[in-house]
């Protein structure tokens, strides 16, 4: 029952730190840019907080703090000069920042390169993690209930439009990147203190290609859809697993399959994502 009980909380925890990584992503969807830096800024904020954890006696909130400002700052000099870009082209220049970051830790002796940082306290649980999901979704129902909310909209839906308007496009994207930085960097810094380690292996193109389907998945039209994507795709595994084990037969290798036939189903019968059923069965 203890071991039961345990491995629950594991996948509620996970839920919680999916979906921040999940609104990361969402900031900039909601301003139009398709921005893959996440799992760089991810890494970014675990590395700091898992190194100022194993260095000092900071305070958790402080550790918590650092891993979420660390790679908010880097965001601002690496957002002026990509946020030029648009579609593809962001997406690719994103991506090569992700993956420069993580071969930086994978060279870096201090860190211990590829093997990781290991033996990390264990300084988040559960309701670190959810209070931290908590206060990241008032604070984008805030900003998008507001004039800088409405701002975001014109950009996503006609940039040239908006920037006749009077609106400065450049300083609205680049403070939902910086936005979007931090949140992943929080997320990292609580994964860090969960698990125990944190490795650079773990925020490659895959970790980001999962944060981007669950967003897709759950849905950008509402600020609390990346989130549900977050939760089905971390639960829908587990249900598959449990279900196999009862069958007889492992689904772990179909479960990359069944992501994409999903964000299929999504892309061609729900566009909006999974919080548009609700709205489309009425």
């Amino acid at each position: 029952m203890r071991d039961l009980f345990l491995a629950y909380q594991s996948l509620v925890a996970f839920v919680g730190i999916n979906g921040l990584l999940a609104l990361s992503v969402y900031a900039t969807l909601c301003c139009g840019q398709l921005s893959l830096a996440n799992a760089g800024f991810m890494a970014i904020g675990a590395y700091t907080g898992a190194l100022i954890t194993l260095h000092s006696n900071a305070p958790f909130i402080a550790v918590l703090a650092a891993a979420a400002l660390a790679p908010a700052l880097v965001a601002v000099p690496l957002g002026l000069p990509v946020l030029r870009l648009r579609g593809v082209f962001l997406a690719i220049a994103t991506i090569g920042f992700g993956e420069m970051v993580r071969l930086f830790f994978v060279n870096w002796d201090y860190t211990n390169g590829a093997m990781g940082l290991v033996a990390i306290p264990q300084r988040a649980g559960l309701w670190t993690i959810w209070l931290s999901l908590a206060v990241a979704l008032y604070l984008l129902a805030r900003v998008r209930g507001s004039r800088f909310g409405t701002a975001l909209e014109a950009i996503r839906e006609d940039e040239t439009a908006a920037r006749t308007m009077g609106i400065d496009t450049t300083a609205h994207k680049l403070a939902m990147l910086v936005l979007g930085a931090g949140l992943a960097g929080l997320a990292g810094g609580l994964e860090a203190h969960y698990t125990f380690m944190v490795a650079p292996g773990g925020y490659g193109f895959a970790r980001v290609v999962e944060m981007l389907v669950q967003a897709v998945v759950g849905g950008t039209a509402a600020f609390f859809g990346p989130v549900a994507g977050a939760a089905f795709l971390t639960v829908l595994p587990e249900v598959l697993r449990e279900a196999g084990s009862r069958l007889g037969f492992a689904p772990g290798p179909f479960r990359l399959l069944l992501n994409g036939l999903i964000l299929l189903a999504v892309i061609l019968y729900l566009p909006n994502g999974l919080v548009s059923l609700k709205r489309r069965k009425a």
